[in-house]
């Protein structure tokens, strides 16, 4: 029997619960950015955001501590002269500072951290109007049609642009759109 595809639960899912899922991974560190969001806030504006509803003042406060922690993870990146785009191309091997294993390990880990956190910080800056890091969205989707990262970046990036996924040339229309100044 072959087992279930993993992503396919994230490629299927109603936007909203894909979206109020990472809304939720990221109460945390918004928390530290002055942002209180609880699960029904996160769900309410999750569907919200599906549904193309105007953002609240609670969105927008989100959208600015979004850009804000990609911009501290952006800043972990350049420790070792990455950007997000590099780093996701770089093995651990050539990232400098460690010598042993539990170095090795917390680097690791720092490393992983700040890619994921730009990456869903990304997607949902996306879904939610702000298309600033859309190029580093379409290189998730460009490099990794396995990886979740990817899977979120496809989903969000179709939906911002109203591109039919299903559509054979999709992947050219979503470069296009993306190559094209918006307004």
């Amino acid at each position: 029997m072959i087992p279930p595809d993993p992503l396919a639960a994230y490629q299927n899912a109603p936007l909203g619960d894909l979206l109020a899922i990472l809304l939720r991974q990221f109460r945390r560190p918004l928390k530290g950015h002055g942002v209180d969001l609880t699960d029904a806030e996160a769900e309410a504006l999750a569907h919200d955001l599906a549904n193309h509803v105007s953002l609240s003042e609670k969105a927008q406060a989100i959208r600015a501590a979004l850009v804000d922690l990609i911009a501290e993870s952006e800043t972990v990146l350049a420790g070792w002269h990455l950007t997000f785009q590099q780093s996701l191309d770089t093995e651990m091997k050539d990232i400098p500072g460690w010598e042993s294993t539990a170095e090795f390990l917390e680097i690791a880990n720092e490393k992983a951290n700040a890619e994921l956190r730009i990456s869903t910080g990304a997607s949902l800056l996306a879904a939610l109007g702000d298309l600033r890091y859309a190029d580093d969205l379409l290189f998730l989707v460009e490099h990794g049609e396995d990886d979740l990262d990817a899977v979120i970046a496809r989903r969000v990036l179709l939906f911002a642009s109203g591109i039919d996924g299903s559509d054979p040339h999709w992947l050219d229309q979503l470069r296009a759109w993306i190559a094209t100044p918006k307004l």
